[in-house]
């Protein structure tokens, strides 16, 4: 009974005097199985036992942990396949059959090319399998092809060109077309031996395929996640909006409130001027959380939502120190509102009253000195930066604390300098803090002159 092993057409060396015929499997239909032991060039049967899986022998590639170069990980998918189409040639044609060495080696040099050009390097290889006898360059190509060039009809083509190289003996006159066993038999085997990597060829491209695909829907997984991160947080941001607004605008609303009753009932002028203060310290807290609420809960909507109240300038700083109730003395330098100068006069005023409010809770009783003056260009653009044209230098120096005064009990966050350092780094300026040799300390900004920035800079940062 025949095996697959003996379905290939049977090769072998012509010897002198022997007949042309005995080359190809097409002979007398019980010859083969009288052929097929003493051949040993036939397809199917290996040459030399175990030949042929010493070139793929296991452990080539070390051990498990083993740490393989980057140069052979590249270059051993390349080299590998034409060292078994040459292994493969020397097996079959041993070193007397020139002819057929040569086109088995052409075959087996082609497959360095097969990614680049795998259609052209399948049709080099085919010679190598019709006069050759090889198998390994073939079908390797034949693999790339569906590998890397799929198609219905490339690959239809391809697969009776490689039957046709298979069922065909060389010289083309030793087919015999009566021998219809032996002849199905190659015929069964010449269709098996091209299915067979187009099969494998376009189970490895349709595998890439899938895990290009998984990588796809992973990131698209966590763009999504990224997108309900932000959609809860912008909902968090919401429901903060609102308990902020009922919670702060309700105990501002009470001090409006009061300082409103004892501004009618006192008959004091002293204790009417402070309370009319409070009042109006109240109503404008209360507009401006008005306003920070709004834009936290209008945040992705309409334009003119998101718009915040006007913002506080230099023109409204003597205002601030006057309701502030320090002993502070103020040296304007520079004249409020100029050209272009919107965002660095708002982060000069938030830096002026964070430093009153930390003298308020940490020196009370000292004395202030506000000084605002210009900031050339030259000192300001350090970095050659054309959109630098000058600038503010604010410095707020205090005293030490005097003693007889009763500290007020006011909360803080200790993020305070921490915001007003991140709002000049944001306009591309510097924020120095220091302590004073006398006890008091000194918070000194440079604002460089630039190009407007989008709206959320202007946001003023929490007392802290």
């Amino acid at each position: 009974m025949l095996t697959m092993a003996g379905t290939g057409q049977a090769r072998q060396a012509p010897a002198s005097g022997e007949a042309p015929g005995a080359q190809k499997g097409h002979g007398a239909p019980g010859a083969l199985d009288d052929r097929l032991p003493a051949v040993p060039g036939a397809r199917g049967h290996d040459p030399a036992p175990g030949a042929r899986t010493a070139a793929v022998a296991p452990g080539a590639r070390g051990g498990p942990g083993a740490r393989v170069p980057r140069w052979l990980r590249r270059a051993a998918p390349v080299a590998v396949p034409a060292l078994l189409g040459i292994a493969d040639a020397f097996l079959v044609n041993g070193l007397h059959l020139l002819l057929e060495l040569a086109v088995s080696l052409v075959a087996a040099a082609a497959l360095l090319l097969r990614r680049r050009f795998p259609l052209l390097v399948f049709l080099f290889t085919l010679p190598g399998l019709y006069i050759g006898y090889i198998w390994f360059a073939p079908m390797i190509a034949l693999y790339t092809v569906a590998a890397r060039r799929p198609g219905r009809l490339r690959l239809g083509i391809c697969a009776a060109l490689l039957i046709a190289a298979h069922f065909f003996p060389y010289p083309l006159s030793d087919l015999e077309p009566t021998a219809y066993r032996e002849n199905a038999l190659v015929l069964i085997d010449a269709c098996v031996t091209s299915a067979a990597p187009i099969t494998l060829g376009l189970l490895v491209r349709t595998r890439g395929e899938l895990a290009a695909r998984v990588e796809e829907l992973t990131r698209s997984l966590r763009r999504e996640d990224r997108l309900l991160a932000d959609r809860v947080q912008a909902t968090e941001r919401a429901r903060l909006a609102r308990e902020m607004h009922d919670v702060v605008a309700h105990q501002v609303s009470l001090i409006s409130l009061q300082a409103g009753a004892v501004q009618v009932s006192t008959g004091d002028e002293a204790a009417r001027d402070g309370a009319r203060t409070i009042r109006e310290l109240s109503v404008r807290t209360l507009e401006e959380l008005r306003h920070m609420v709004g834009v936290l809960r209008t945040a992705g909507g309409p334009e003119e939502a998101r718009r915040p109240a006007p913002q506080p300038d230099l023109a409204e700083l003597p205002r601030l120190i006057g309701m502030s109730g320090l002993d502070v003395t103020y040296e304007p330098g520079v004249v409020a509102g100029a050209r272009g100068a919107q965002t660095v006069e708002r982060a000069a005023f938030r830096t002026v009253q964070e430093a009153l409010t930390n003298v308020r809770k940490h020196a009370p009783g000292a004395r202030v000195l506000v000084r605002i003056d210009p900031l050339e260009a030259p000192d300001a653009g350090r970095a050659t930066d054309a959109a630098v044209t000058g600038g503010l230098r604010v410095e707020i120096r205090n005293g030490p604390p005097d003693a007889s005064a009763a500290a007020p009990a006011l909360p803080g966050g200790g993020h305070g300098l921490v915001g007003l350092r991140e709002r000049a780094q944001s306009l591309g300026g510097t924020l120095e803090t220091r302590h004073t040799s006398e006890g008091g300390f000194v918070v000194r900004a440079r604002f460089p002159y630039r190009a407007e920035p989008p709206y959320g800079s202007d946001t003023p940062y929490g007392s802290g």
